[in-house]
């Protein structure tokens, strides 16, 4: 799960679709959106470089 999320904070560090989850299952699925979210957030605020 932590792996899903971590992924996912990196796929919307580089500015990714969170149509480009590989995740098939729900819960893990929902980790990797999570990550994916927390980083897209993070970059709107200007936490992260673009």
């Amino acid at each position: 799960m932590e792996r899903a999320f971590s992924r996912g904070f990196q796929a919307g560090l580089s500015g990714r679709s969170r149509e480009d989850c590989p995740y098939q299952s729900v819960d893990i699925k929902m980790q990797w959106l999570g990550g994916w979210r927390e980083a897209i957030d993070g970059r709107s605020v200007g936490l992260f470089n673009k």
